[in-house]
């Protein structure tokens, strides 16, 4: 485990693959620490609805842990999700999400985050495709109090 004390990148890709959801899902934690967390997934048939666009559930779920990993960076590793909005702006066929949030405000005992989540299509510009806000707390903080 000190490996992944002093890598903070690895613990949260530790974390993420703790996660049994996760590996229906299949997303990948590429930034995390000060605050801020990205996540990647690399849009399969799996994640689309019948019109063929990923399924708003996924987008969710992107978003949920985003913002609960860039509060986390800043909270400590022992947070749960308080709340999350999701504002869908565009749909996502193929390529590539990139879910990116960073810590608007936090305490010792919660965070308010925000969050964008990108499409990446291979053969084109990145489009935004929603908006998130979440609150976090810090499960560490009730327990201490």
């Amino acid at each position: 485990m000190s490996d992944l004390q002093e890598d903070p990148l690895a613990l949260a890709a530790a974390v993420l693959a703790a996660q049994p959801f996760n590996a229906v899902v299949g997303a990948r934690v590429t930034a995390f620490g000060d605050g801020a967390a990205e996540l990647v997934l690399d849009i399969e048939e799996r994640h689309r609805q019948q019109f063929g666009v990923v399924h708003g559930g996924v987008l969710a779920y992107l978003a949920d842990n985003v913002l609960t990993f860039a509060a986390g960076s800043a909270l400590g590793p022992d947070v749960l999700t308080g709340g999350v909005s999701v504002d869908y702006l565009r749909a996502a066929r193929s390529g590539r999400l990139r879910a990116a949030a960073s810590v608007a405000h936090h305490s010792r005992s919660h965070a308010v985050v925000t969050g964008e989540i990108w499409h990446e299509p291979a053969d084109g510009e990145p489009r935004l495709c929603a908006l998130a806000r979440g609150t976090v707390f810090s499960t560490a903080a009730r327990s201490a109090s």
